[in-house]
């Protein structure tokens, strides 16, 4: 009798037996990565003075230090408006030069997309000094636009990968007809061609964003006082006193963070549709 575990895993009818190790290490990652969370969540709702697992006491005491702190909600509200302005000014940016690479003729067009995606392969450490300097230079530190740039420059090649592989799957001959009829080039864009990438455009506007929320290295370089992320704050308080407020903020952070993602991946479905 037949098993599912002999069923064909792919078009390849390689079986899903032959690939019980894959499912292992694959369920071994995943508990790597979602236990921590599992951890931290149940400890923010702790009514103890200090971090515990599991709690003795349950409460909402951390939550309500955090949302009644006005240095944590200032550190948030930095960190919200950095990343809706950085998925406002990286978006655009990312769509237009996707598109100019896909619809390209030269040669450097693929030399040029890996130079894009280059902030993705350099260590951000590396990127966070050099951004220091060259902030210093026009006193950008301390200031949401500086933090907007730097993180456009992170979330750059995110939306960049994801749009282009939206194109990849788009017929272009759909706007050379549009063209072909008397609309220019722009106009062919906006009414054919962007509303059949939209989904991902979406979904790297949404990666965009949790890039720059989630980010803190280059924040501890360029930002602090007034303009301090969230981030950065809570690595600061961490470094100072091991505060049980944290637990109650990454617990918003990964609530933020894992709406992002699942509205993502709810885009990338319709899109496959």
């Amino acid at each position: 009798m037949m098993t599912w575990l002999d069923s064909p895993a792919s078009e390849t009818q390689i079986t899903h037996r032959r690939r019980i190790w894959l499912y292992i290490v694959a369920t071994l990652v995943i508990v790597f990565l979602v236990v921590p969370t599992f951890i931290v969540i149940p400890m923010s709702f702790s009514a103890s003075q200090y971090l515990e697992f599991p709690p003795k006491t349950w409460g909402l005491r951390w939550y309500g230090n955090y949302f009644g702190s006005t240095e944590w909600m200032t550190a948030t509200w930095v960190s919200v408006k950095v990343a809706v302005l950085t998925v406002i000014f990286t978006t655009p940016i990312a769509t237009m030069a996707a598109y100019g690479l896909f619809v390209s003729k030269i040669r450097l067009s693929r030399f040029i997309f890996i130079l894009l995606i280059t902030p993705m392969m350099v260590p951000v450490i590396l990127i966070a000094i050099g951004v220091f300097f060259a902030y210093t230079k026009v006193k950008l530190n301390n200031t949401i636009l500086g933090l907007v740039l730097a993180h456009s420059v992170l979330a750059l090649p995110m939306v960049l990968i994801v749009v282009s592989a939206g194109l990849r799957s788009y017929d272009m001959n759909q706007e050379r007809v549009a063209r072909s009829l008397g609309a220019s080039r722009l106009k062919a864009f906006f009414m054919i061609t962007l509303p059949q990438i939209r989904f991902s455009v979406i979904t790297g506007a949404l990666l965009a964003f949790i890039v720059s929320f989630d980010e803190v290295i280059v924040a501890l370089f360029i930002s602090g006082g007034k303009m301090s992320t969230i981030t950065r704050s809570m690595f600061l308080a961490l470094r100072d006193q091991i505060d049980p407020t944290i637990a109650s903020i990454s617990t918003v952070m990964v609530l933020i963070t894992s709406v992002a993602l699942i509205l993502a991946q709810m885009f990338g479905k319709s899109k496959s549709k």
